[in-house]
């Protein structure tokens, strides 16, 4: 489908904001249902309607999350869902269509409205292209299961030009797209979207406040901002900036609190473009987190499912950044905390699945030797 056939933003005056559900309100390991039926309401009545989940976002839980939160409780006309096809969740190609159809079952629906091949690099490519993953979403979306089909992308921008030639067919295209990432070496932002531009592709945008490192900026940071408005608040930056692009048709954003959602609605309800000098100042809060001792973790736990030492790596990542940034008493008091049962950085056993998992392509192993010579200091 070329672009101008395919639109999804919401009406005039409004930013291009979507709901996704990876990072839910949870009570210890379970969602938390209410909080997360409130977070719904106050979406669809600020005339937002575009929901976003998968197979293995919170283990399981999104999915449900929707059926409980959201189709039980909405007409089917008053949303649009978005649900992927994820490596892990199948095995051969006869496995995907009753997968899909599962995946259905558990939401409450009758067909997606969108569909993707979820974070494709090179080598989820190519497995999907021998298990006829994409062929078969074809046919489904022939049969009106699926009423859109894209995929989200975690590689270089030559790597999506390969899909996007290989498959003309494909409607969209879910990036990693915010102000930090924008020249990444690693992740390719910019040039991630010029591929989807040369292509005619609209964009989706995944983590626009990079896991919310965007949303909880340092006083030096938060001080460039200041001056524009000290209301303003820092994610509400970072969503302007993701949505200002020609052809954005969505930005995502996966909110963990009710006030989180307010936050962003306050932002999304009276969408106003980045100004110049708002422009120049997010690029120097982007220099200045370039220069810091940073891990770039995302927080999306991809690399927790399966662990077989049950490491937290990412709440561990955490508390590296906060050592690094001078918080040293209370990084050690989390670390020790969240390590007192076991799962220590020391206790990695090299297996590498979690790097073969990392969207951010993370050397996983060697950062947490990292981790462990700063905390684990009976190992050093």
């Amino acid at each position: 489908m070329s672009e101008g056939m395919f639109s999804i933003r919401p009406r005039a005056g409004r930013g291009p904001f979507g709901f996704g559900f990876m990072r839910l309100p949870m009570n210890g390991e379970t969602v938390d249902w209410d909080q997360t039926s409130k977070m719904v309401d106050l979406f669809l009545e600020a005339g937002f309607c575009y929901f976003d989940t998968a197979h293995v976002y919170l283990g399981g839980q999104s999915e449900q999350a929707i059926r409980r939160c959201l189709t039980e409780r909405y007409p089917r006309e008053s949303y649009l869902l978005a649900d992927k096809l994820s490596a892990s969740c199948f095995q051969t190609e006869e496995d995907i269509r009753p997968l899909i159809r599962r995946q259905l079952e558990i939401c409450g629906v009758d067909y997606f409205d969108f569909y993707l091949m979820h974070a494709q690099d090179m080598k989820r490519f190519e497995r999907f292209c021998e298990l006829r993953a994409y062929e078969t979403a074809f046919r489904l979306r022939d049969e009106g299961i699926l009423r859109h089909v894209g995929l989200s992308f975690h590689d270089t921008a030559d790597v999506l030009d390969v899909i996007l030639t290989r498959y003309p067919q494909l409607e969209f295209v879910q990036i990693q797209f915010n102000y930090l990432d924008y020249d990444d070496g690693v992740v390719q932002s910019r040039k991630c979207y010029d591929v989807c531009r040369a292509h005619g592709k609209p964009v989706i945008v995944m983590e626009p406040v990079k896991g919310g490192r965007l949303a909880s900026l340092s006083e030096r940071e938060r001080s460039l901002l200041d001056r524009f408005g000290p209301e303003k608040s820092s994610a509400g930056y970072a969503l302007r900036y993701a949505a200002g692009f020609e052809g954005i048709e969505m930005v995502l954003s996966g909110m963990s609190s009710v006030e989180q959602m307010e936050d962003n609605l306050k932002t999304m309800r009276n969408f106003l473009p980045l100004t110049d000098g708002e422009r120049n100042a997010l690029e120097q809060i982007r220099d200045m987190i370039h220069g810091e001792k940073q891990i770039p973790c995302t927080a999306c736990r991809y690399c927790t499912d399966g662990c077989p030492a049950t490491i937290p790596i990412p709440d561990l990542f955490s508390c590296w950044n906060s050592f690094s940034s001078g918080n040293g008493w209370t990084s050690r008091k989390k670390y020790a905390g969240l390590t007192a049962e076991g799962g220590r950085a020391a206790d990695c056993l090299e297996c590498g699945q979690c790097e073969d998992a990392c969207p951010q392509h993370l050397p996983i192993r060697d950062l947490l030797k990292q981790v462990s010579r700063t905390f684990d200091v009976s190992e050093t």
